[in-house]
């Protein structure tokens, strides 16, 4: 358990909009913060961060709450994680106790392979950097790589004992279960018999997004035709390949800061550009690049530079990868180094400055360096070059932006010495061709679909009274410690002793004026939750006279917070579409606050009104048919009245 001194520390240091930022781009949004979802594949932001209420809503998929619900919904922390993980950010020392064998054991299925990979990360790194094998064939190795001892730590590299059940051994007498070594990969169990799948290599720890590491990267320093020169982890509930890239964890920051990022292949090349100094980089681990590797840097940046090796071989089919690029809407500049050269071998033979300038005066945009690329291939050859300027404008089809669109088209006219008509017209066909064929597709799975009865499905009716509770919520929460003048209804008897109704203008803190209307007319909440939250908001106004909307969510059960935190955002959604610049501006709700809390608890009393006169009616034509007596007239009458009462207030506010 970790005392609540420590998680109060913790939410005191912590900066949602620091936080997030670490998993996602944000950019400057009137007082907010926006960017794109980290929950859903879209292409316009609508994930807003609030630093004022240190909140956050994701409006695409739903999801919203503090600091620690994001880390639960993003990394799958549990809550005691999510909580460790902020303190070790901020640097706040965590007191609590601790954690029994037992309580390792009933640790869910996930956490557990997080904990087993844990272990062997730091087992790895003990045995090379503790035992006599580890430092003659490990460290050596790494040493030999012009990795500086600082750099291996920072990386977590280490070695793995070349026995066949050394780590199975160890981690077993630590307490972790076999089906978790074994569902992680750490270990091979074939019948009887099991061993270490990394026996004998060099380890590359591969962390996500927050730090935590998934699985692992070993390299054989042995000639083993046989053996795999290099081998990962294999797919499990926390490792999956295709959606991570090597280096991320330690090269976020720098990404969002610089706004690009650095697309290289191999682990090495990773480390050794972060040791020289560009720390941006990343890697795909040696495959092919995947969309949702693509997705995962777009979150912190739409300027992607990719990296090649002067020889490489597969240069031509690895260009498959900046059409992916284009297609998620990202920019691509691509840079190769000189003939032998590789990113790990250049940097580590060069400084800091002359590595930074090459990769200025080296990295050309895509279509340039297509050109050039597949123009020395077509040579004179007029088929292969027509092939070549097809292949260029496939590449710029698949680019989501117009705009960017028609400036490329432009350059390839300019390079390939071809009119601009004839690429705008060939890029037409091959859009035309694109639709054609998703419109076969879709219509291919609409087909395999049953037929059903086109019957109409029932309209669903809205909540009425939640939709009102819930306004009083955020009228309460957003303005409850303003003050505010507001127009109360006095009844009075006249002089010929007729009632009239006069207005006079109070001055009145916003949450006295709710708490005053809902007391008069003994009105609860139906929604328990709301009537719940109701309550602390009030307690805390009564105690303090204000709410500091941070620390009032982080004391809230999560559920309650999740609520809150809709309600809150809800009204900064606007600020995602811009419509400043479409010359619509939106009333600012700040402008209208006592007509807000007059219209908001009048309706509320008039749609409770209009409630009890359906009770009392169905009631009276239970008595007729009782043949009972109609008593029960005269206080629907009266209701009636009050309704129009209301009505007519209503009509005034408006």
């Amino acid at each position: 358990m970790i005392s609540k001194t420590s998680i109060d520390q913790v939410f005191e240091a912590a900066r949602v909009e620091e936080v997030i930022g670490d998993f996602v781009q944000l950019k400057k949004s009137g007082s907010n913060f926006k960017g794109l979802s980290p929950f859903t594949d879209e292409r316009s932001p609508s994930f807003m961060v609030s630093p004022v209420k240190q909140i956050w809503k994701d409006f695409s998929s739903g999801k919203g709450g503090n600091v620690v619900a994001f880390l639960m919904e993003h990394e799958h922390f549990t809550y005691p994680e999510a909580i460790k993980y902020l303190a070790r950010k901020y640097g706040i020392e965590v007191e609590e106790t601790e954690q029994s064998k037992e309580e390792k054991e009933e640790a869910n299925e996930r956490e557990s392979l997080y904990l087993v990979n844990e272990f062997a990360r730091d087992y790895f790194q003990e045995t090379m950097h503790e035992t006599e094998s580890g430092k003659a064939i490990g460290l050596s190795y790494f040493k030999e790589r012009g990795f500086t001892q600082a750099t291996i730590k920072r990386f977590q590299l280490g070695f793995a004992p070349d026995e066949w059940e050394a780590f199975t051994s160890q981690a077993l007498k630590n307490g972790y279960q076999l089906s978790y070594l074994e569902t992680t990969g750490l270990t091979i169990v074939k019948g009887d018999k099991r061993f270490d799948r990394f026996k004998g290599r060099v380890i590359f720890p591969i962390h996500s997004l927050s730090g935590r590491v998934l699985g692992f990267g070993g390299r054989i320093l042995i000639n083993d035709k046989k053996a795999a020169k290099y081998l990962n982890s294999p797919e499990s509930e926390v490792y999956h390949k295709s959606k991570v890239l090597y280096g991320i964890y330690f090269a976020k920051q720098s990404i969002a800061k610089e706004d690009n990022c650095y697309l290289v292949e191999g682990y090495t090349d990773v480390i050794q550009f972060y040791q020289t100094g560009i720390e941006n980089v990343v890697s795909s681990s040696g495959t092919a690049l995947t969309p949702d590797q693509i997705r995962l840097i777009h979150r912190l940046t739409k300027n992607v530079t990719l990296l090649y090796d002067g020889d490489a071989a597969g240069l031509r089919a690895s260009l498959r990868g900046v059409d992916l690029i284009l297609e998620q809407g990202l920019n691509v500049r691509i840079c190769t180094f000189p003939e032998g050269e590789d990113p790990d071998s250049f940097a580590r033979a060069n400084s800091l400055e002359t590595l930074t300038l090459y990769l200025e005066e080296n990295t050309t945009d895509f279509i340039n360096f297509k050109a050039s690329l597949l123009a020395k291939e077509s040579k004179n050859d007029p088929i292969k070059k027509a092939e070549t300027i097809r292949d260029m404008v496939t590449s710029i089809s698949k680019i989501p932006d117009h705009i960017k669109q028609e400036v490329y088209l432009k350059e390839c006219s300019r390079i390939m010495d071809i009119s601009e008509e004839v690429l705008f017209s060939t890029l037409a066909q091959l859009l035309q061709k694109e639709r054609r064929d998703a419109s076969k597709h879709q219509k291919t799975q609409t087909e395999s679909f049953e037929v059903v009865s086109n019957t109409k499905q029932p309209v669903e009716k809205v909540d009425v009274q939640f939709q009102l509770e819930r306004k009083i919520i955020e009228l309460l929460l957003l303005y409850g410690h303003l003050e505010e003048y507001f127009d109360e209804l006095i009844m009075e008897t006249s002089v010929d002793g007729k009632l009239v109704n006069r207005l006079e203008r109070i001055s009145s803190k916003v949450y006295k004026k709710i708490y005053l209307d809902l007391q008069e007319d003994e009105i609860e909440f139906t929604n328990e939750v709301f009537q719940q939250i109701y309550f602390a908001i009030i307690d805390k106004f009564h105690q303090s006279g204000e709410i500091k909307l941070d620390q009032f969510i982080n004391e809230l059960p999560p559920s309650w917070a999740e609520m809150v935190t809709h309600i809150l955002m809800d009204e900064e959604k606007h600020q995602l579409h811009h419509w400043d610049r479409k010359e619509i501006y939106v009333k600012q709700k700040n402008h209208v606050i006592s007509q807000m809390v007059n219209e908001t608890v009048l309706n509320l009393r008039r749609f409770l009104v209009a409630k009890k006169i359906e009770e009392l009616s169905r009631e009276i034509q239970y008595s007729e048919e009782q043949n009972e007596d109609q008593e029960g007239l005269q206080i629907i009458m009266d209701y009636i009245f009050l309704k129009k009462v209301l009505s007519d207030r209503l009509n005034r506010v408006l």
